[in-house]
């Protein structure tokens, strides 16, 4: 059996995707609700990664926009797991922009998710056995 820090480091997840026309506003960036569930979609994976539980998003926390992000580029998200309670866990996502054509590369968003891992009928269970 692995130890906590070894699941840890275990549930860590990324995924790149590229910033298109159908994801932006109308001043040609990535639009925030788009941001928000691409955030919420790592958070959740991370969880379950850790977990292998059933897990529901029960609150955010200080999501920070530091800058545009414009069509045309790319943002890899990053999860990872910060706090592990009984039923619950925090995952902080780390959102950066990549510009497509050179090594640049910036955090641009970053926020905090806390999951519960739940049963069958939508019950929080312990995460942890």
């Amino acid at each position: 059996m692995i130890n906590l820090e070894e699941k840890i480091k275990n549930a860590k997840t990324s995924f790149v995707r590229a910033v298109f026309p159908g994801s932006t506003n109308h001043y040609d960036t990535l639009f925030g609700g788009i941001t928000l569930k691409w955030m919420d979609e790592i958070a959740f994976i991370t969880a379950t990664r850790f977990g292998r539980k059933k897990f529901v998003t029960v609150s955010t926390d200080r999501i920070d926009f530091n800058m545009p992000i414009p069509g045309g580029h790319f943002v890899e998200l990053v999860g990872e797991i910060t706090k592990v309670g009984t039923s619950s866990l925090v995952v902080e996502v780390s959102l950066f922009l990549e510009e497509m054509y050179s090594e640049s590369k910036v955090l641009a968003v970053k926020g905090s998710f806390t999951l519960v891992a739940i049963d069958d009928n939508r019950k929080p269970v312990k995460i942890l056995n």
